[in-house]
């Protein structure tokens, strides 16, 4: 069970940055990459931010060895926009799954793929569907424009990115799923709705996300 309750904290940690907050994932923004959300449960990160996950109470944490990060994935497939060109929806993938390979070996040896003995973290980063006051809502892709805000002095709107992300962990052997859990962050603020979103936008999203993942085993391990 530990173990399960650790991946969990990898892979759903929030894209939380200094000076941001993020709110529990409702039922209505869950993506469907997840087969089954009924067992969720609220629950704290190491870092202590809110996360749904679901842990197996019979898992053994002796029985893993090495982890195996699965490829990230957009769940559903996202059409890049003038906002977010597909170049910062592939940047953002591709350091999603450096920085939890980066984590992730400070605690287990990388698996080239699956088997006995190894851990396997299938994670997406998932639309988010976000509603605004006075304004509609961007369209539903991973990564939501969303109006935070308005300046009394220019009238501006301060423009934040939000992030979802669903993950489920399995049994390198049996493809028995061990633990899941969904998570939602906001990032890096943009300074109008005309500016487009850079991967770099959410890098220490990422770096946090996946330092929680570090840390959650770390403590697994020391007991």
């Amino acid at each position: 069970m530990k173990l399960a309750l650790t991946l969990s904290a990898l892979c759903l940690a929030t894209f939380g940055m200094a000076g941001c907050s993020s709110t529990v994932t409702q039922p209505d923004e869950y993506s469907g990459f997840l087969q089954d959300y009924s067992r969720l449960k609220q629950a704290k990160s190491p870092s202590g931010a809110d996360v749904m996950r679901w842990i197996d109470p019979k898992v053994n944490a002796r029985e893993y060895s090495s982890i195996y990060i699965e490829p990230t994935q957009f769940y559903p497939q996202p059409q890049a926009t003038a906002k977010i060109p597909q170049s910062t929806l592939n940047g953002i993938t591709s350091y999603f799954d450096q920085a939890l390979k980066r984590e992730a070996v400070k605690s287990l040896p990388l698996a080239n793929g699956p088997g006995p003995g190894v851990v396997v973290v299938r994670a997406a980063i998932t639309a988010v569907s976000s509603k605004t006051e006075s304004l509609h809502a961007y369209e539903v892709i991973p990564v939501a424009l969303v109006a935070a805000a308005v300046s009394t002095a220019t009238g501006i709107r301060d423009q934040e990115t939000t992030l979802g992300t669903e993950a489920v962990f399995l049994d390198g052997s049996s493809g028995k799923v061990i633990a899941q859990v969904v998570r939602k962050g906001i990032g890096k603020p943009l300074e109008n709705d005309t500016q487009v979103m850079k991967a770099t936008d959410v890098k220490n999203v990422i770096d946090g996300w996946a330092a929680d993942f570090h840390q959650s085993f770390a403590k697994l391990k020391a007991r």
